[in-house]
């Protein structure tokens, strides 16, 4: 599985992406948790962080499966 990072996201994790094994069905919740464990320069954004999985906002109890895309990143803001 590809986790991606953007913005402040990518800052913090030192990279733009990670690759996780996972088995067969996760959640986004056990995902969240294994990248906090990898990239631990998150762990200060945490309560911040949006998730989206295959292109699409995810809640923590999003099942994940191998192969999706998971990514993180910052609130968007702009004007």
């Amino acid at each position: 599985m590809t986790v991606l990072f953007f913005a402040a996201a990518r800052d913090a994790a030192g990279t733009a992406q990670l690759q996780l094994p996972v088995p067969a069905k996760v959640t986004l919740a056990q995902i969240q948790q294994q990248v906090l464990r990898h990239a631990g320069g998150l762990q200060p954004l945490q309560s911040l962080l949006l998730w989206a999985v295959n292109n699409q906002y995810a809640l923590p109890a999003t099942t994940v499966q191998p192969g999706d895309t998971v990514a993180c990143f910052p609130p968007v803001s702009g004007g």
